[in-house]
């Protein structure tokens, strides 16, 4: 089963904090350790796992459903 599918089962809630915690996870660390090489790497791959989560939302079928609803408000 591709892990996108796992996602799709996912309540709205749940997909924005799959995407937001490792960020907030982040940044609390880089705030109880300070400036150091690790927390900058930590907040790194977090910002992009946030990208990438917010970029693929739009593939999600129940999103190109509600996309395409949307479109069809507008013809």
């Amino acid at each position: 089963m591709f892990p996108g599918g796992l996602l799709e089962q996912l309540s709205p809630h749940v997909r924005v904090a799959t995407a937001v915690a490792p960020f907030v996870a982040a940044m609390g660390f880089r705030v109880a350790t300070g400036r150091s090489r690790t927390a900058s790497v930590l907040i790194s791959i977090a910002t992009t796992w946030f990208a990438v989560m917010v970029l693929l939302a739009p593939m999600s079928a129940a999103m190109q459903e509600d996309l395409y609803r949307l479109g069809s408000l507008f013809h």
